[in-house]
């Protein structure tokens, strides 16, 4: 299987489990869930809706708005695409489709409801972290996956830098 294969199949796989999750959620909760139901002792079902990026940043209910996160979306998931179309990594394959298919969850969700459906709440100690779904927790992983790619790659398979003089007499 080709690493582009891999990719895409981890994307497909993303966006499926996604989009299936998010739709449970929506034919139990209806239009809104007013008590969250807890599912573990840190994590609870809780229906929001994102209308901005990462967090709420840059929430706008304006159809302007919307679609200039859409198009900023399209615009990454192309990025990536091309980046993946390149990669000669496993581990960069997989992250990059992670992240396409989490980004293309949520793009559906924009296209969709106006808004990226989110439903688990963690927290801890009082404190309610973010409320996520799971193409962010995708995303989130992707990116993982790559930072440890691009630190396996500093490293030559002997454990030296890339850059430092083969060993040997001088």
């Amino acid at each position: 299987m080709s690493l582009r294969a891999l990719g895409g199949g981890v994307a497909l796989a993303v966006f499926v489990l996604d989009q299936a999750a998010k739709a449970a959620v929506l034919s139990r909760a209806g239009p809104s869930l007013d008590q969250p139901i807890p599912l573990l002792p840190f994590l609870d079902l809780a229906l929001r809706w994102n209308r901005g990026i990462s967090f709420s940043l840059f929430a706008r209910d304006s159809p302007l708005a919307q679609s200039a996160l859409l198009a900023v979306t399209v615009v990454a998931i192309a990025f990536l695409g091309l980046w993946l179309s390149r990669t000669r990594s496993t581990l960069a394959a997989i992250g990059l489709g992670a992240i396409i298919g989490g980004a293309l969850g949520n793009a559906a969700d924009r296209v969709a409801h106006g808004a990226v459906v989110d439903f688990l709440d963690l927290y801890a100690f009082g404190w309610h972290f973010f409320v996520f779904n799971l193409a962010d927790a995708a995303i989130n992983i992707g990116v993982a996956l790559l930072a440890l790619d691009m630190l396996a790659l500093t490293r030559a398979p002997d454990g030296r830098s890339p850059t430092a003089p083969p060993p040997g007499p001088r």
